[in-house]
C-alpha cells in the first residue's frame, strides 16, 4: 500500500499522461490537425527555399506542434489563431509591397521605417494585455469580483497569441528591411524578453487548464507581467523594438536551437519559483499544497532538462564561434552555477530529505540566481555574451 503522498503523485502523473479532451476520442479532429500542420510545413518549404539544416529544424518544429496539439486541444485553436493573425499581416505586406516596381519606396517600406510595422502593434498589445491579465486575476480574489477570472484568462490568451504572431511577422519584416540580414527574432534583449513572455504564459495557461490554477494566476504570472512592463518601458524609452542586423557571432544555426531551449528553462524556473511563493504564502486555491509541490517539482524538472540541452548546444556554438567549448566567460560561469543549483534542488527533492517549504524557498532563491545569470551578467560583468544593453 503506497503512502498518501505517493498515491497522489502517481495519480497526478497518470492524469498528465492522458490526452485532455481525448484525441483518441476525436480521431477526425486529430487527423485534421496532422493535415493542417503538414500542409503548413509543405507551403513553407515551397515558398522559403530552406537549406538542409532549416528543413531539419522545420521537421522538428512540425513534430513538436503535432505532439503538443494532440495532447492539448486548446493549443490547436491557439496555433490556428496565431497563423491567421500572422498570415493577415503578411498578406497586407504583399498588397502594399516594400518597394514599387520602379524601385521607389513602397507603402510597406514606409510602414516599416516609420515604426508602424504590424509586429510592433502586436507586441504593444501583448505588453498591455499580459499585465492586465495579472491585474484581473488579482482582483478576482475578492468574492464580489470573482467573475473577472474569466476575462483574465482571455487577456492572457489574447496577449500570448498576439505576441507569438508578432514574432512571426517580425521575422518576415527583418528580411523586408534587409534581405541579406534577415534573421529569427530571438537575437537581442528585446526579442528574447518577448520569447520569454510568450513561452512562459503559454506554459502557465496549460497548467491553469489542466490543474485549475486560475486562483493563483496573479502570482504565477507576476514575473511575466513584470517582463511585459519592462518591454513597454524599453520600447518607448530606448526604441528597443527597432529591428537591428545581427552581429557576426549570432549568424549561426546554433542560435535557433540554443536560445529557445534556454528560455524554456528560464520560463519553467520562473513558474517553479512562483509556485514556491504560493506555497510559502499558503495561498488558497483549487489545488492543494501537495499538488503545488508536485507541480513545482515537475516544472523545475522540465526546466532543468531544457536548460541542460541549452548549455550543451551553447558549448557547441562556442566551439564554432570562438574555437573552444568552454572559456569560463561570466555568462558560462553563471550558467553553470544555475545548472548546479537546480541539479542540487532536484537531487534533494527526489531524496525527500527536506520539507516542502524549504524546497519552495530554495526555488525562489534559484530564480534570483537565474535572473542574474540572464540579465545581471550582461549589465554588470563584461564578457563574450551579450543580448543587448539597457
Amino acid at each position: 500500500m503506497l503512502p498518501h503522498g505517493k498515491r497522489l503523485e502517481v495519480a497526478v502523473i497518470g492524469e498528465a499522461l492522458q490526452l485532455p479532451g481525448g484525441a483518441r476520442r476525436r480521431p477526425v479532429q486529430a487527423l485534421y490537425w496532422l493535415l493542417l500542420v503538414g500542409l503548413g510545413a509543405v507551403l513553407l518549404v515551397v515558398r522559403a527555399r530552406l537549406a538542409a539544416l532549416d528543413l531539419f529544424l522545420l521537421a522538428g518544429a512540425a513534430m513538436l506542434l503535432i505532439g503538443v496539439g494532440l495532447h492539448w486541444r486548446r493549443f490547436q485553436v491557439f496555433a490556428v489563431a496565431v497563423g491567421l493573425l500572422a498570415g493577415a499581416a503578411l498578406t497586407l505586406y504583399a498588397f502594399f509591397p516594400y518597394a514599387g516596381s520602379g524601385g521607389e519606396v513602397g507603402v510597406g517600406s514606409f510602414l516599416l521605417l516609420s515604426g508602424l510595422s504590424f509586429s510592433r502593434a502586436g507586441l504593444l498589445w501583448m505588453e498591455v494585455l499580459l499585465p492586465a491579465a495579472v491585474l484581473l486575476y488579482a482582483l478576482a480574489r475578492r468574492p464580489a469580483w470573482r467573475r473577472l477570472a474569466g476575462p483574465a484568462t482571455v487577456c492572457a490568451w489574447s496577449g500570448t497569441a498576439l505576441g507569438a504572431a508578432a514574432l512571426l511577422v517580425r521575422w518576415r519584416e527583418s528580411y523586408l528591411l534587409d534581405p541579406g540580414a534577415g534573421h529569427v527574432p530571438i537575437s537581442n534583449l528585446y526579442e528574447v524578453f518577448v520569447l520569454f513572455c510568450v513561452g512562459t504564459t503559454l506554459l502557465y495557461l496549460y497548467l491553469e487548464e489542466r490543474y485549475r490554477l486560475r486562483a493563483l494566476g496573479d502570482v504565477l504570472l507576476a514575473v511575466v507581467a513584470g517582463a511585459a512592463l519592462f518591454l513597454l518601458w524599453y520600447t518607448f524609452a530606448r526604441q528597443a523594438d527597432a529591428i537591428q542586423p545581427l552581429v557576426p557571432a549570432l549568424r549561426s544555426y546554433w542560435m535557433k536551437l540554443h536560445v529557445p531551449a534556454n528560455f524554456l528553462g528560464y520560463g519553467c524556473f520562473s513558474l517553479g519559483a512562483a509556485l514556491g511563493v504560493a506555497r510559502l504564502l499558503n495561498l488558497r486555491g483549487d489545488p492543494g499544497p501537495r499538488l503545488l509541490d508536485d507541480l513545482q517539482y515537475r516544472v523545475i524538472g522540465l526546466g532543468f532538462i531544457s536548460f541542460t540541452a541549452a548549455t550543451i548546444l551553447g558549448a557547441m556554438w562556442a566551439a564554432e564561434a570562438w574555437g573552444g567549448y568552454w572559456s569560463w566567460d561570466p555568462k558560462e560561469t553563471w550558467a553553470l552555477i544555475v545548472w548546479l543549483n537546480y541539479a542540487a534542488w532536484l537531487h534533494l527533492r527526489m531524496s525527500g530529505r527536506a520539507g516542502p517549504r524549504f524546497m519552495a524557498g530554495w526555488s525562489v532563491v534559484g530564480f534570483f540566481l537565474t535572473l542574474f545569470a540572464f540579465l545581471g551578467v550582461n549589465l554588470y560583468l563584461s564578457g563574450l555574451h551579450s543580448y543587448g544593453s539597457i
